[in-house]
């Protein structure tokens, strides 16, 4: 290839990729990035804050932790997502309806746990807790299958990217927001603030465009709904199957389950670890909360660009590399309790793999699912992601009790090697397409 072919080349990348962050579909999923975000850690990271603060056990604010494993199995009704819709706030469209409905509920369960607070009744408590993290999961089974849906996939690297900046902007308010005000404000006060937060977001709800519905997707309205939910459920699996058939469809999804395992182990320790080496709420809101998420904003959107020029397979490798070694960071924070220059610079490498690794994951998990079953399959990915990191964070405490933080986080990064010799593995056997999707090579039009 000659230099000005080459240089022609680069040019038509560059302007693919100007284009493909300006769509309006990019912009909408900046805001519904956000609405995702929010709830995240109002039952995870600040949550376990606020029950270390109530005097609850790092052994207990782990177990209760798993209330929120709404996240991990939100596959089980992602179907009744898919091809049911509401039949009060079924006018405002399939996706839209759903995401009224637990945008509302998510509000609703966060003024109770508010008004009702964890030594008010710890086991009540822990209940609106599960139907927070419910709705917040089920808000996330709707945003996944619409920014798959609002856009072709040659420009879902873009939309991951805008998802996440929106998403990490949500994890500044509930989290470093949140932490900031705990110094100076009940947490009562702080969660009616989130939910009024998240009655603005019905409102962008209310005014996004509802995706059009394909002519080969048909939602089953006319059907009995335990047989249209039959259908949905049996659909995506034979789908995927038929599309990956064999040991590849079984491989991928253990594939699925385990690349991101070392980066979600630390998930609700990490606060915990935080206090206990020496940092006050305002240090770790500063440094974690609102450094940390600009650093993995940045993050985001290297990989959203890396996917976009170089395609989603190949740059998953370096994330997931960079993932499961940024853990070994905390073991150095672990040596220098205290010290505020080690913790931004630990904070800055671990967001940063973060965020490159979220962006990347999401591209290379949209071009497994098939636009029949949108939700369903793409909820099934997103599950299988989580569940892991999940049920280990259940037991977390334990293993911090047992083998101290530092061993911990080292388990956190040898926990990524299963995940890797899979890699290779796939990388022989999935097909051409898949392998090689995302990358753009002409100019998009809005």
């Amino acid at each position: 290839m000659t230099k000005r072919a080459n240089a022609a080349k680069g040019t038509e990348t560059n302007t693919s990729l100007i284009a493909a962050f300006g769509l309006p579909a990019a912009r909408t999923m900046f805001l519904f990035g956000f609405a995702s975000g929010l709830p995240f850690l109002l039952v995870g990271g600040t949550l376990s804050v606020w029950l270390k603060d109530s005097g609850i056990s790092l052994e207990s604010i782990g177990l209760i932790s798993l209330a929120s494993l709404a996240y991990a199995f939100k596959f089980l009704w992602a179907p009744l997502v898919d091809r049911w819709q509401l039949p009060v706030l079924r006018r405002l469209g399939r996706r839209r309806g759903w995401l009224v409905f637990a945008q509302a509920l998510l509000a609703l369960c966060l003024v109770l746990m508010s008004l009702l607070s964890p030594s008010g009744g710890l086991a009540l408590f822990v209940c609106l807790t599960v139907v927070a993290g419910w709705a917040g999961a089920t808000q996330d089974v709707v945003v996944d299958a619409y920014r798959i849906e609002i856009a072709p996939m040659d420009v879902q690297g873009a939309l991951a990217a805008t998802y996440t900046l929106g998403y990490r902007m949500a994890l500044l308010v509930s989290g470093a927001l949140a932490l900031l005000l705990a110094d100076h404000l009940p947490w009562s006060l702080i969660y009616q603030a989130m939910a009024t937060i998240v009655v603005f977001t019905i409102v962008v709800t209310l005014f996004s465009p509802e995706p059009k519905l394909e002519a080969s997707v048909m939602v089953d309205d006319g059907q009995p709904l335990l047989r249209s939910l039959a259908s949905s459920i049996v659909g995506p699996f034979r789908d995927f199957f038929s599309r990956y058939g064999g040991s590849l469809g079984w491989g991928l999804l253990l594939f699925i389950g385990l690349f991101k395992v070392s980066d979600q182990m630390l998930g609700v320790m990490a606060l915990p670890f935080y206090l206990d080496v020496g940092f006050t709420k305002t240090e770790i809101a500063g440094v974690s909360k609102l450094f940390g998420v600009w650093v993995g904003i940045a993050g985001a959107f290297i990989g959203g660009a890396a996917v976009v020029r170089y395609g989603a397979h190949r740059m998953l490798l370096v994330a997931i590399l960079l993932g499961a070694a940024s853990n070994l960071l905390y073991v150095v924070l672990a040596l220098f309790p205290g010290n505020l220059t080690v913790f931004v610079a630990v904070i800055g490498g671990e967001n940063l793999s973060g965020g490159f690794l979220g962006s990347v994951a999401v591209a290379w998990l949209s071009a497994l699912v098939s636009r029949e079953y949108t939700a369903s399959q793409y909820a099934l990915f997103s599950s299988l992601v989580a569940l892991p990191g999940k049920l280990i964070g259940g037991v977390s405490g334990f293993m911090v009790t047992g083998m101290g933080y530092s061993g911990f986080f080292i388990f956190s990064t040898a926990a990524g090697v299963p995940a890797l010799l899979l890699y290779l593995w796939l990388s022989k056997k999935l097909p051409s397409e898949t392998v090689s999707i995302t990358t753009a090579t002409k100019p998009l039009k809005e």
